[in-house]
């Protein structure tokens, strides 16, 4: 092996241990903790719901890049038979590292056992993912 050889090597070597231990994926940018259900004062709710009494879906949603991120957090709804009984969101930015705990109001008319899943997108546009979605079971009397 010449000298040249011997200096392309070290390069090579020098270039890869500049590389970040890893990388976040796609739906890694951002992650939701802690789904829950609140009063309009914030307090948890752990009793059944009662038809008409309004809740708050809230989870602590944090951005895990450097940079800033603009959001969407969505909660869909759905009734037992799998059907989107209510769909909502808000969109804002987190700057770099921020935790945030946003949360949509709903009001059930219907007794039943729900499912809200929660989850956090680029956009409304751009259905990109930022986190796994999560879900939080509901039961209304």
């Amino acid at each position: 092996m010449s000298i040249t050889g011997l200096g392309i090597v070290a390069i090579l070597i020098i270039s890869f241990s500049f590389m970040p231990a890893f990388a976040l994926t796609e739906n890694q940018r951002a992650s939701i903790d802690r789904p829950r259900l609140e009063n309009a004062f914030g307090s948890p709710i752990i009793d059944n719901l009662n038809v008409n009494q309004q809740i708050q879906i809230s989870a602590d949603i944090t951005n895990h890049q450097n940079k800033s991120q603009t959001f969407v957090y969505l909660v869909q709804i759905k009734n037992e038979s799998g059907f989107v009984v209510s769909l909502g969101w808000i969109s804002g930015q987190l700057t770099p590292d921020q935790k945030l705990n946003p949360s949509l109001s709903w009001t059930p008319d219907k007794s039943g056992e729900f499912n809200a899943e929660i989850f956090v997108w680029e956009g409304l546009s751009n259905h990109s993912a930022l986190s796994e979605f999560t879900t939080l079971q509901i039961n209304v009397s």
